[in-house]
């Protein structure tokens, strides 16, 4: 049996997919999301896993269920900060300041949170991996973007700045930056709104969670001599819009 891999935001799409391959591989399974029903039939179908309902953004939360882990799950060996959600495709000017906030609030802070409430774990083994789910919205523009790009530049930054405090530690860092990717991130976006939400994968082949958990476990597995910065992965079909010019 392996050390322990603590997943955010493991209740659907890349968490649920993560928590699924690791523990397949053999590593027991620390799983936090907002619904503790989903959590439950996770563990149920998995076992040897330790559920924690709660909000990323409650930084009580999180740091009071890291510091009251159960004995035999103290043994984190993988974080995978994954928790995070997009809000609105409006313009700036149109958007909800609710909604910019909540983006702030859970894909950069709580992001921090479980970050901070782990490294002491990690850094007393001496060895560990971290895993910063980005997007190729935090290192490529487009219009709707704005605070969700934002946030998603931030995830890719702290990543490569957090390597840098790391540096003696035995710590890996590596930002995943997934593009094009049915889960239920769209339907999030939109409000629910699931004709708006599939109509964005109409005609494509999309990146699935269980290409994403992949990724994962193919970082986990390069020599501990090898640190992957950053993955950037987008469809087959998928590619960047170029530059855009306003013509009157």
């Amino acid at each position: 049996m392996k050390g322990t891999a603590f997943i955010t935001g493991a209740t659907s799409g890349f968490g649920d997919a993560i928590a699924r391959r690791l523990s397949l591989d053999g590593y027991k399974i620390i799983a936090l999301g907002r619904r503790k029903e989903r959590l439950e039939k996770l563990a149920g179908e998995l076992g040897n896993t330790h559920i924690i309902a709660a909000d990323i953004r409650d930084k009580k939360a999180v740091f009071d269920a890291v510091k009251n882990l159960p004995e035999n799950f103290k043994d984190i060996e993988v974080l995978v900060n994954n928790a995070g959600l997009a809000l609105g495709q409006e313009k700036t000017i149109d958007a909800s300041i609710e909604d910019f906030e909540t983006m702030v609030d859970t894909n950069i802070k709580g992001l921090l949170y479980s970050t901070k409430a782990v490294l002491p774990i990690m850094t007393q083994r001496k060895s560990g991996y971290i895993f910063n789910l980005g997007s190729v919205a935090g290192h490529w523009p487009y219009p709707g973007g704005n605070v969700y790009g934002g946030t998603k530049a931030f995830v890719k930054q702290f990543s490569y700045n957090l390597r840098n405090d790391l540096l003696g530690t035995g710590i890996r860092v590596t930002e995943i930056a997934p593009g094009i990717c049915k889960t239920e991130f769209s339907e999030v976006r939109f409000g629910g709104d699931k004709a708006k939400a599939d109509a964005v994968y109409e005609g494509v082949e999309y990146i699935t969670a269980e290409d994403i958990a992949q990724i994962v476990l193919n970082c986990l597995n390069m020599p501990h001599r090898v640190n992957i910065n950053v993955v950037e992965a987008m469809a087959t079909q998928q590619t960047w819009a170029g530059l855009f010019i306003e013509k009157k």
